[in-house]
């Protein structure tokens, strides 16, 4: 497990947490991410974050989608079980469109969805540290990875100083892994007293 230093400042106001960003992406810190109750409406540009390509993705999954059905419907009743149905022509496209529809939304939607998790790191039995409990109510948590050029206590009070109303210092897992928190906890913290000695 790679265990980094971060310095984690809460804001209970998305007013003051813009300004926040903009200041310290100035400064040169490497924010890496910040944690909101809900989304926020512009957050991303002021962390620079590029516009997604899920939709990209979206579409070629309904393409795949629409192909495969068109493919295996007009096989069937073209080539492998040919049949007259009142005398409709064996490759009625019009008659199909409901199946393709619906092989194009399925394809699109599952896509998309296991595209999104894989890209995000959500899955069962997967955990990833939590910088504050209070994200998921009512803070707006910045978190400031620490670099080896990173001065601790200038990032603590420049947050400080920018609005936070709570910082702290914190070592954490970067990355995920799989087990349950209570199990995993004793490990993660004999680790971490291993890197901060």
């Amino acid at each position: 497990m790679t265990i980094k230093k971060f310095v984690v400042g809460s804001f209970d106001d998305e007013d003051v947490l813009f300004p926040a960003v903009r200041n310290v992406r100035k400064a040169g810190y490497k924010i890496q991410d910040v944690y909101t109750p809900f989304p926020v409406h512009g957050l991303d540009k002021e962390l620079g974050m590029r516009e997604t390509r899920l939709h990209t993705a979206g579409f070629i999954y309904a393409l795949c989608g629409l192909i495969t059905a068109l493919g295996f419907i007009s096989w069937i009743l073209t080539m492998d079980w040919v049949q007259n149905y009142g005398g409709k022509p064996h490759f009625s496209l019009l008659a199909w469109i409901p199946i393709m529809f619906e092989l194009t939304v399925l394809f699109s939607g599952v896509g998309m969805t296991l595209t999104f998790c894989y890209l995000c790191q959500l899955a069962p039995f997967v955990k990833k540290h939590h910088f504050s409990p209070r994200a998921t109510d009512d803070l707006f948590v910045m978190v400031i990875e620490c670099t080896p050029h990173t001065d601790i206590r200038e990032a603590e009070s420049f947050l400080a100083a920018a609005g936070a109303k709570d910082v702290n210092v914190q070592n954490a897992e970067v990355g995920w892994w799989f087990g349950r928190y209570d199990m995993d906890r004793k490990l993660f913290d004999q680790n971490a007293e291993v890197v901060t000695a």
